[in-house]
């Protein structure tokens, strides 16, 4: 599955997903087939990480 490109916007969806459909970061990477690293690459370019307790990125 192809994720979005932009940070920003890849932010949102992720944390749409996590809140919406998957109950943690790995479900969510494993589901689609993707890297942790990449995603989480991106946004820390942004200033953001993952909150495990949270489920989200903030």
């Amino acid at each position: 599955m192809s994720i979005p490109k932009d940070p920003a916007i890849l932010l949102s969806y992720v944390n749409t997903k996590l809140r919406d459909e998957y109950p943690s970061f790995e479900e969510l990477c494993k589901s689609l087939c993707i890297g942790k690293d990449e995603i989480v690459d991106k946004l820390s370019a942004l200033g953001y990480t993952y909150d495990k307790n949270k489920n989200r990125f903030i």
